[in-house]
């Protein structure tokens, strides 16, 4: 082999290796069909430099009328605070526990046996086919065995206060949530997003997730720990590469 072609493998090999690792071993990302939270104006002279909202269409304004009484933000006076409107806030409590069992066993067993003989042919002495020099015996035997046996449990729990981004026409309430924490060089993020129905609100203003459709849960972390905790990106390449 050339020495040219041998530098343009040795230039092409972390190429090659990077684009492996974006190709053969893609992360997996929860998919969230609304954004994470309504936009909403930075205060203070600190910018939300780590907050990305996403734009999403605000309800207009109500008309002021100058009246007491305002039909778009009425609240009877002697009733529990409870989200209803865009923009009220919610507290999720998240319960879920999921558990799944599968277990699979098959078991096959044959077995034949075939036995021949010839005791006497046609032009051919009786005494021919004496002692089993003519016979001819067979044995054929087929066994299989397989089990499987999988096992998944999930188990999370927290709270997390979400805001309602929008009012369906049936009353739900469509509700995302996104809490962050950072530490040194660790951030933990927290994201949820589903639809209530307000006769699931408890008093309080909580809900239990059991009770909530189309949840999305996503909790991840950026930082060292995170990197610590992963396989790093030549590892997952020869990962791929390998057989087995």
């Amino acid at each position: 082999m050339s020495s040219p072609l041998l530098r343009v493998l040795a230039l092409a090999w972390p190429v090659l290796g990077l684009s492996a690792c974006q190709t053969l071993y893609p992360v997996p990302n929860v998919e969230f069909p609304t954004a994470t939270a309504p936009a909403m104006p930075a205060s203070g002279p600190i910018a939300m430099a780590a907050y990305e909202p996403v734009a999403t269409t605000a309800p207009p304004p109500a008309a002021i009328t100058g009246s007491i009484y305002a039909s778009a933000a009425y609240r009877p006076l002697f009733e529990d605070h409870r989200a209803r409107m865009v923009g009220d806030t919610l507290t999720v409590r998240i319960a879920e526990k999921i558990s799944a069992t599968q277990s699979a066993t098959s078991t096959v067993d044959k077995k034949a046996s075939v036995d021949a003989g010839i005791s006497a042919l046609p032009g051919v002495k009786a005494n021919s086919f004496a002692n089993g020099l003519a016979n001819a015996t067979a044995n054929g035997t087929n066994k299989f065995e397989g089990s499987g046996t999988t096992e998944n449990t999930n188990d999370f729990s927290g709270t997390i206060t979400a805001i309602v981004t929008g009012v369906l026409p049936n009353g739900h309430l469509l509700i995302a949530g996104e809490k962050q924490i950072g530490v040194n060089h660790n951030v933990d993020v927290l994201r949820f997003t589903g639809q209530v129905d307000p006769r699931a609100i408890l008093p309080g203003n909580t809900v239990q997730s059991a009770q909530i459709a189309n949840v999305r849960v996503e909790h991840r972390g950026r930082g060292q720990m995170s990197d610590a905790q992963g396989i790093g990106w030549l590892a997952r390449f020869f990962l791929n590469l390998l057989p087995v």
